[in-house]
């Protein structure tokens, strides 16, 4: 029996609206805390805010971590580098094709009607990293997957993995 074990970590893109977010919670909490001294209230909205900002720069910051293992590929999620989740676990098995997002063999693929999850970069760069990888007829999956990710996977489901 064949054990490959492949790791892969990807940082998800910020979004503006959660940068705009936390730096406008972070200063509100100055604001309150310089005027909590001529207004009591001001106190507990200083200190609401901070909560708020601490918890919107801890979701802003998202890195998702990809493991190979055992025909299973399970997708965690990391939130400032602290906290981890796991979010999903696909079986291989069910898998039914692993391809480039632009890819012409997803393109039997695209009148379905499926969930879609991003568990990718975020962005699409040139050239684009991502793959898609439809999940038993209802999820499609995107993913940023290393060389070394894809190698394994194709590894093991030779006709379903694709790298055009």
């Amino acid at each position: 029996m064949s054990d490959t074990y492949v790791e892969c970590l990807v940082q998800a893109k910020k979004s503006g609206a959660a940068k705009a977010v936390t730096v406008i919670l972070i200063v509100l909490t100055v604001l309150f805390c310089l005027t909590m001294f001529m207004f009591p209230i001001a106190m507990l909205l200083a200190m609401g805010t901070g909560v708020g900002a601490y918890f919107a720069n801890l979701y802003s910051h998202v890195e998702y971590e990809y493991l190979y293992l055992d025909k299973e590929l399970v997708v965690d999620k990391i939130l400032a580098q602290s906290r981890r989740k796991r979010v999903a676990t696909y079986s291989l098995d069910r898998m039914e094709a692993f391809a480039p997002i632009n890819s012409w063999h997803l393109d039997s693929f695209k009148n379905r009607n499926v969930k879609i999850v991003d568990y990718s970069i975020g962005q699409e760069l040139q050239p684009d990293g991502r793959y898609a990888m439809y999940y038993e007829g209802g999820v499609k999956v995107i993913l940023s997957p290393s060389e070394d990710m894809i190698k394994a996977l194709k590894n093991v489901a030779p006709r379903k993995v694709f790298n055009d």
